[in-house]
C-alpha cells in the first residue's frame, strides 16, 4: 500500500522527527523508502533505497547528518522509487504519493503526445509518481494541477509535496487512503498513520476530507481546496492496514477490532477451549472474541520479532510465503488436546493458513476453527495496492467459484451474499481444502458497525463487488 510523512518546523531542523515518523510507516510497503528535505541556503536534497534486503532505519541512519532544513516529506513505498524532484513553472518542489493507477499506459501515451518526456527505469515499468507530478505541472498552480490529477486518474491518489514555502497534502478524492495534520509547539506534520504522532509530540490537528487540498507551514495551515461531500475510505485499513494505535476519520483501528471480535464472539455457538489470535493484526479482534464468546483468550502462537519484525518482508511470493511461516512460532502447550479458535485479518490465496492447520494439528490440536475479521475476498481491488496478486484467480474464493461453476466470473453476486445456499457452499469448501473444524467470516454489517461510519461512507468492494460511487461517476462530483 504505502505511507506519506511530512513535517515542517519554525527552527528546528526537521530531520529527526522526519526519520522516524516515516519509519512508523514501514508496516505500510515492503519495497522502497525515501526522504526530501529543503533548506533556503543548500535547496532540496534527496534519498531512495530498497527496502527488499534490509530495513528504513539502517538504510538511511547513516545518511541522517545529510539532510538539512526546517522541512522534509518521507515515503514508504510498495511500488515505484520516490520521491521525485521537479523543476517547473510552479516552482521546484519535490512529491510523494500513495497511489494505484489504472490508467497508467494511456496517460503515458497522453504525457508522450504532449511531447512530454518520461524516465525509462530498467524494469520497464512507469513510475506512477512521475505521472502525476507531470499532470500537475501542467496547471497554473498546485491546486488547478492537482485537481486535474483528480479528474484524469482512475483509482486513486494520495500525495505529498514539498515545496520553496511549505508543505501541500492533497488526500485522494474519495478519500480511499488516509492523511492527517498533527501539531506540536513550532511544528506540523502530516501523516499517513497517527500512530507517528504520539512519540513525536504531535496532536492530532485535522483530518484531511476527501479531495482536501491543505498547504502546512510552520505556522499553521491553509485549506485552498474544501473536502469533498461524498467519502469512499477503505474498509482494509481498519481490518488489516492500520497499525493498532492508528486513528482514521476518528475511529481507533484496535478499538475496531476489538469490537469486531466481540460480534462474532456473541453470535457464534461454537464450543472451544480458547481464542487466539494471528499475530499482528488478528489479535486484536481475538481479544474482543474471547470477551464475547467467554473463553480466555491464548497466545497459540507467537511472533519472533528480534529477527522478522512486520516491517521486513520480500517482494517474491514465495519468499513472503516462507518469511511469514518462519516468524510465526506455535506453542504446542497451548495447542495440545485442545479446541482451538484462532482470528485473522483475512483469507487471501489460503497456502500459509493450510500449511499452519496441518501443523496446529501434528503438535496436538484436537479441533482447529477459525474466525475471520472480514467478509470472503471475492473481488479484486481497483482502488488501492492490496495485495501482490496479478489476477483475481489468485484469491482461493475465485478458484473455489471456478471449480464449482466452471467459471471464476460466474454467479459471483450470489457466493459474495452472506447466508445464500452459494455463499455456504463456498465457505464449507473452503474449510474443507485449509483442513478446518469450522470456518466463520464476519458480516458486512458487523464490520461497518464495528467501525461506526455510515456505510456510504465506506469501501466495501473487495468484499461484495460495490462501491458507492463509481469510477464513471467521479467527474459528476
Amino acid at each position: 500500500m504505502g505511507g506519506l510523512f511530512g513535517t515542517i518546523a519554525k527552527e528546528k531542523p526537521c530531520t529527526t522527527d522526519l526519520f522516524y515518523g516515516t519509519d512508523y510507516h514501514s508496516h505500510l510497503g515492503t519495497r522502497r523508502a525515501g526522504m526530501a528535505t529543503f533548506s533556503k541556503e543548500e535547496g532540496f536534497f534527496r534519498s531512495i533505497h530498497s527496502l527488499e534486503s534490509s530495513y528504513f532505519r539502517t538504510k538511511f541512519e547513516p545518511e541522517l547528518p545529510k539532510f538539512k532544513g526546517n522541512s522534509g516529506i518521507g515515503v514508504i513505498s510498495d511500488t515505484d522509487a520516490q520521491p521525485l524532484l521537479m523543476n517547473s513553472h510552479l516552482g521546484k518542489f519535490a512529491i510523494v504519493t500513495v497511489a494505484k493507477i489504472n490508467n497508467q499506459e494511456g496517460i503515458s501515451k497522453r504525457l508522450l503526445e504532449m511531447n512530454l518526456p518520461l524516465s525509462e527505469f530498467s524494469s520497464g515499468k512507469i513510475n506512477p509518481t512521475e505521472l502525476v507530478s507531470l499532470i500537475i505541472i501542467q496547471g497554473k498552480n498546485f491546486v488547478d494541477g492537482i485537481e486535474k490529477v483528480y479528474d484524469i486518474v482512475k483509482g486513486s491518489c494520495t500525495m505529498l509535496l514539498l515545496t520553496e514555502d511549505g508543505i501541500i497534502a492533497a488526500r485522494d478524492s474519495w478519500g480511499r487512503t488516509p492523511i492527517v495534520i498533527g501539531k506540536k509547539d513550532g511544528a506540523y506534520a502530516i501523516a499517513s498513520e497517527t500512530t507517528a504522532f504520539s512519540n513525536l509530540g504531535y496532536e492530532i490537528e485535522h483530518f484531511i476530507g476527501p479531495g482536501e487540498i491543505v498547504k502546512v507551514t510552520a505556522d499553521g495551515y491553509e485549506i485552498l481546496r474544501k473536502a469533498n461531500k461524498h467519502m469512499q475510505v477503505c474498509s482494509f485499513l481498519w481490518i488489516y492496514y492500520g497499525f493498532p494505535t492508528s486513528v482514521y476519520e476518528g475511529k481507533n483501528v484496535e478499538d475496531m477490532r476489538n469490537t469486531s471480535g466481540v460480534l462474532m464472539g456473541q453470535s457464534d455457538d461454537t464450543d472451544v477451549d480458547c481464542a487466539c489470535g494471528i499475530p499482528d493484526s488478528g489479535i486484536g479482534m481475538a481479544i474482543g472474541y474471547a470477551e464475547g464468546h467467554k473463553v480466555p483468550y491464548k497466545r497459540a502462537f507467537s511472533k519472533y520479532t528480534p529477527t522478522w519484525p512486520r516491517s521486513f518482508m520480500p517482494s517474491n511470493q514465495t519468499m513472503r510465503d516462507l518469511v511469514a511461516k518462519m516468524k510465526l512460532i506455535p506453542n504446542k502447550a497451548i495447542l495440545d488436546g485442545k479446541k482451538v479458535l484462532f482470528c485473522d485479518d483475512s483469507i487471501v490465496r489460503g497456502t500459509q493458513l493450510r500449511d499452519s492447520t496441518k501443523l496446529l494439528h501434528s503438535l496436538g490440536a484436537k479441533e482447529v476453527h477459525m474466525r475471520i475479521a472480514c467478509p470472503p475476498l471475492t473481488y479484486a481491488c481497483p482502488f488501492i495496492n492490496f495485495s501482490a496478486s496479478k489476477s483475481e484467480l489468485e484469491l482461493i474464493t475465485r478458484r473455489v467459484i471456478r471449480d464449482f461453476e466452471g467459471d471464476s466470473d460466474k454467479n459471483v453476486e450470489a457466493y459474495a451474499t452472506t447466508g445464500s445456499p452459494e455463499y455456504n457452499r463456498m465457505v464449507a469448501e473452503i474449510a474443507k481444502r485449509l483442513n478446518l473444524d469450522s470456518l466463520k467470516y464476519s458480516t458486512l454489517e458487523s464490520i461497518i458497525e464495528a467501525i461506526g461510519l455510515p456505510k456510504c461512507d465506506v469501501c466495501t468492494h473487495c468484499f461484495d463487488g460495490s462501491s458507492f460511487y463509481t469510477l464513471e461517476q467521479k467527474n459528476e462530483q
